[in-house]
């Protein structure tokens, strides 16, 4: 006979509870690296260089996205790149690439799938199938780096003794060293222009390069706008050819209604000329309508009732009643 749950020992149902959380909290952090549910298959790379690529890049083959860099490690001379592939064939012969994804520097790894085997997650691609970019702001930097440390002084003075030692040459030749001379003297003395020009474009690139994100984000979200507008540029047109139609409509309207809107214009100027002219006057009249209205108000304010005194119905001085009149007792 079995026993009810209630009388089992709790221990060991609390111990395989725990294992069993332990089990899904891990399988949820590590979802992406399961065979089966995972992010795909890694595989990984050797480049001369990093070139900038960085974990988290898009991985790409003709164009579309198929995963995303795991990490770059640094292995003796060469640097390791592992990326995830997801639903994409990678052959025996695949080739890999860093390319430029932005303007500001930002990369993706692109692979060209080659071979006819698929390609062992073991096995690395060699750097004689992979290739990696020249970094356009790295050169920017390394510029203003060397042109800080060039004594521009001991350059124009080198230049002007080798003007004066090849000074009886021929034309063509001290010409050209003429030139190098006045060249040697004009960036001795914008040096430190020079130097200010190099460290502020070194500034801005590594401004932009900070702010690749962002810049990228402003520029998807234009192209964005700009197809949706492209989208809709047959609902514009539409609205700008009513818009046109309605204007034309109205101008005939007016046209054809100008004989009888002309008068009933002119008589509404007429009429707000006449305001104009007895503004004082109907100011005036309604300031002493006022007390009529509020004893008026008076009047009717008891109710349905109205509340009135009638003088002068009969005659003054007849007998008892009515004595001093509608005036009172004169004296």
């Amino acid at each position: 006979m079995s026993r009810s749950f209630r009388s089992r020992n709790p221990v060991p149902i609390g111990v395989v509870s725990l294992l069993t959380l332990a089990l899904v909290l891990l399988a949820a952090v590590y979802s992406d690296d399961l065979p089966i549910i995972g992010g795909g298959t890694t595989y990984s790379a050797e480049f001369s260089e990093a070139a900038g690529i960085q974990a988290d890049d898009e991985v790409r083959i003709a164009g579309i996205k198929v995963g995303s860099v795991s990490d770059v490690d640094l292995d003796g001379d060469r640097v390791v790149v592992r990326f995830t592939v997801k639903d994409a064939w990678v052959g025996d012969r695949t080739r890999a690439e860093i390319k430029i994804k932005t303007l500001l520097g930002q990369k993706f790894l692109s692979l060209a799938p080659e071979g006819t085997g698929v390609l062992d997650p073991g096995t690395r691609i060699p750097r004689e199938r992979t290739t990696a970019p020249y970094d356009v702001l790295e050169a920017f930097r390394g510029l203003a780096d060397t042109v800080n440390e060039i004594d521009t002084t001991q350059l124009a003075r080198s230049m002007e003794v080798i003007a004066e030692t090849f000074a009886d040459t021929p034309d063509d030749v001290r010409g050209a060293l003429t030139g190098l001379q006045s060249l040697s003297r004009t960036i001795s003395s914008r040096d430190e222009q020079l130097a200010s020009l190099l460290d502020n474009t070194r500034q801005i690139t590594t401004t932009l390069a900070d702010r690749d994100a962002q810049v990228a984000k402003i520029l998807s979200d234009g192209s964005l706008l700009l197809t949706e507008l492209n989208n809709r540029k047959n609902a514009i047109a539409a609205l700008l050819t009513g818009t046109k139609d309605l204007a034309t409509e109205l101008q005939g309207l007016v046209d054809d209604n100008n004989a009888q809107l002309g008068p009933v214009l002119q008589s509404l100027d007429q009429l707000s000329s006449m305001l104009q002219r007895n503004q004082d006057s109907l100011a005036e009249g309604i300031r002493k309508f006022a007390p009529f209205v509020r004893q008026f108000n008076n009047a009717i304010g008891s109710g349905r009732w109205f509340d009135n005194y009638i003088c002068g119905l009969l005659p003054p001085s007849i007998g008892p009643v009515n004595q001093p009149g509608c005036l009172g007792e004169t004296r």
